[in-house]
């Protein structure tokens, strides 16, 4: 491959799996693939999020949740949906982009039931673990 790959991980907030995403991206396949997030809105960037990645020693404390619209004219080879919402409501993106669904759980969603704060990080180290297997895919996982 001898030009970077512009992928978009985008979800409904901005919050937590498009950010872990973005970060894992960056990090594991940085080389190859320019990473960036948004959300159909803005949720804030979740503190839990923000904690598993850290235990993993990749720092996202520095983004911000931002929308389609916050990244201007940016072009993007991928738009990488990694839930179900977004997924139903992507906006329009030029014909060259290409979109690809690959849901995750919604880790808050699944830590509102937990008993404890070590349980509810479970649930965001158990989407963060999923989310990073896929990424060590790339960029081959988005041909398929």
């Amino acid at each position: 491959m001898n030009e970077e790959l512009r992928v978009l991980f985008l979800c409904t907030g901005n919050s937590c799996r498009s950010q872990m995403a973005e970060g894992l991206c960056r990090h594991f396949r940085g080389d190859v693939i320019d990473a960036a997030s948004a959300g159909i809105e803005t949720h804030g960037l979740n503190p839990s999020a923000v904690r598993v990645m850290a235990d993993i020693g990749i720092d996202i404390s520095g983004h911000h949740s931002k929308t389609v619209a916050d990244l201007g004219d940016a072009v993007f080879d991928y738009v990488v949906t990694v839930c179900g919402h977004a997924n139903e409501t992507c906006p329009f993106f030029p014909a060259r982009t290409r979109v690809v669904h690959q849901g995750f759980d919604d880790p808050p969603r699944l830590a509102a039931e937990a008993t404890s704060e070590e349980e509810a990080l479970n649930h965001y180290r158990r989407v963060r673990d999923e989310i990073r297997a896929w990424i060590l895919s790339l960029p081959e996982a988005l041909n398929s």
